[in-house]
């Protein structure tokens, strides 16, 4: 079983950071491509970043320049650093793996994902 358990949520105000975490206590973070998503009320669910097996990174376009996905092996944790956040930013915020199969493009990653935690909220006001 895999588990994912995010952290790092919270409120900001627009132009503030926050860095989210994505624990994977029971595998090895670069065995696998791990990504980030959001979905905010009413709408549908949007892949944000991710980092596959060999260190390739890949962003949604509205995020590019403001976020940085990274991973810390030893520690078993994916993080993604959230610079200049903006309203459009709130959303839930959940981390997946997937056991091969991601492809990253200059628009985002693609592929099936296999295991999605809970999510931690993320919310970005004035």
């Amino acid at each position: 079983q895999v588990q994912l358990v995010e952290s790092g949520g919270g409120s900001v105000q627009p132009g503030g950071s926050l860095r989210l975490s994505c624990t994977a206590p029971g595998f090895t973070v670069d065995y696998y491509a791990i990504g980030w998503f959001r979905q905010a009320p009413g709408k549908e669910r949007e892949e944000v970043s991710c980092i596959i097996e060999d260190g390739r990174t890949g962003y949604t376009d509205s995020v590019k320049g403001r976020f940085t996905i990274s991973r810390d092996v030893a520690k078993k944790t994916v993080y993604l650093q959230m610079n200049n956040l903006k309203p459009e930013d709130t959303a839930v915020y959940y981390c997946a793996a997937a056991d091969g199969g991601i492809a990253v493009f200059d628009t985002g990653c693609f592929g099936l994902w296999d295991y999605r935690g809970q999510g931690t909220q993320v919310t970005v006001s004035s």
